[in-house]
């Protein structure tokens, strides 16, 4: 077991008042497993995601890293819907700085950057800024900051949502090799459930609000994986499996909006 979530909920004070964000939350995500979230807006997923990486605290319940409970935090890495690169630094140094922070020395620093900038096809801008990189690219960037750390780790929140179609395409393909080559436990949050099927071992689907997990979903698909799954018979019924759980919730809050 890599870590356990167990009875998790979340209030929120709010003008005064209880909201209450999750509610008797709990899962198990075991070593080098690629997990999945998915679920309409505003039922916790990005609240779940920081519980998990420490940055919010439960309301109540815990999770368990191993044999740790949350006192003993492992560590872990970020990537946000936006890149979050540091417009100061170039690519070299953005994707070097978790381990500048880790206090490893300049030349052995660059040489793991640069490997892995070299790995996502960046090796031609690893002195280029990031206004002058276009979204995709400083995705990328983002990414390989996140690997290059070596976490315990990787928390996803839509990475990919902000980007054209086209482009996360490249990029769904490009975090399937990458995780291939350096395998890391991923919880990844999104709302696109097709891009959930297509990267996820197991598919958490959340409904609410407060949130809680409705189902899990497995994805027995062989790995390693290429965007052409999407067309096989498997990933059509779990797309459509899910999204009939989905369904009612999301069409509820299309017509609050209007």
């Amino acid at each position: 077991m890599e870590f356990e979530c167990r009875d998790l909920c979340k209030v929120y004070s709010v003008q005064g008042r209880p909201v209450s964000t999750l509610e008797d939350v709990s899962f198990t995500v075991m070593r080098q497993e690629f997990v999945g979230i998915v679920g309409p807006s505003g039922c916790g997923k990005t609240t779940l995601l920081k519980i998990i990486a420490g940055l919010v605290k439960p309301s109540s319940g815990r999770i368990t890293f191993g044999e740790t409970d949350t006192g003993g935090q492992p560590h872990n890495a970020m990537v946000f819907q936006e890149h979050a690169l540091l417009p100061w630094l170039t690519v070299l140094d953005n994707v070097a700085f978790g381990l500048e922070m880790q206090g490893m020395k300049t030349d052995e620093r660059h040489e793991r950057a640069a490997s892995f900038i070299e790995q996502i096809g960046l090796a031609d801008f690893a002195d280029s800024y990031p206004y002058q990189l276009s979204g995709g690219m400083c995705q990328r960037a983002a990414i390989a900051r996140a690997f290059v750390a070596d976490p315990y780790m990787l928390l996803m929140d839509e990475p990919f949502s902000s980007l054209d179609a086209q482009t996360k395409l490249v990029l769904q393909e490009e975090l399937l090799r990458i995780w291939g080559e350096h395998k890391k436990t991923v919880i990844y949050v999104t709302h696109d459930i097709e891009e959930a099927v297509l990267l996820s071992d197991r598919v958490l689907v959340m409904t609410g609000r407060p949130g809680s997990i409705r189902r899990e979903i497995p994805v027995a698909l062989p790995r390693p994986r290429t965007l052409l799954a999407n067309e096989s018979r498997e990933v059509k019924e779990i797309k459509w499996r899910i999204w009939k759980m989905l369904e009612s919730e999301v069409r509820q809050s299309l017509e609050l909006k209007r």
